[in-house]
């Protein structure tokens, strides 16, 4: 079992714009993108209708149309793609029952989940799709 759970949308959203930010300027239609990264294309397109909202992907209408990123890949976050896919990823750490207070005054697991979260988001923050999609884990 994983600690670290990350949603089948933005992994879509990670996977889908790797592989367009490895292949530069071209124009993806939802079924060739989802056959390639092995997803739905509903959920494909789902996915894509929030980054296209928040000015990560543009896309163009009609039969020659498709999805391509709106900005070079070099210079878009994968903090910035998560957040645009789920929500804001909160800092600190955060109470596992969601309460505003320990029953036992402080949380069994410390600053664990505190520094987990920064780490995520510090990592997220610190890698482009640009360096994903030139294999720079």
């Amino acid at each position: 079992m994983n600690v670290l759970k990350i949603s089948e949308a933005v992994s879509i959203a990670l996977h889908s714009l790797s592989l367009m930010a490895r292949d530069g300027e071209r124009c993806w239609k939802v079924k060739d993108l989802a056959r390639e990264v092995g997803v739905s294309e509903a959920h494909l397109a789902k996915v894509f209708q929030r980054l296209v909202k928040v000015g990560i992907l543009s896309s163009v209408r009609g039969p020659q149309g498709g999805f391509s990123l709106a900005r070079p890949g070099e210079e878009i976050t994968l903090l910035e793609v998560y957040e645009a896919v789920e929500a804001p990823l909160y800092e600190g750490g955060e109470c596992l029952l969601r309460r505003s207070s320990c029953p036992f005054g402080e949380c069994i697991f410390g600053d664990l989940v505190g520094r987990m979260n920064r780490e995520f988001r510090e990592y997220l923050a610190s890698k482009t799709l640009g360096d994903i999609a030139r294999g720079g884990r």
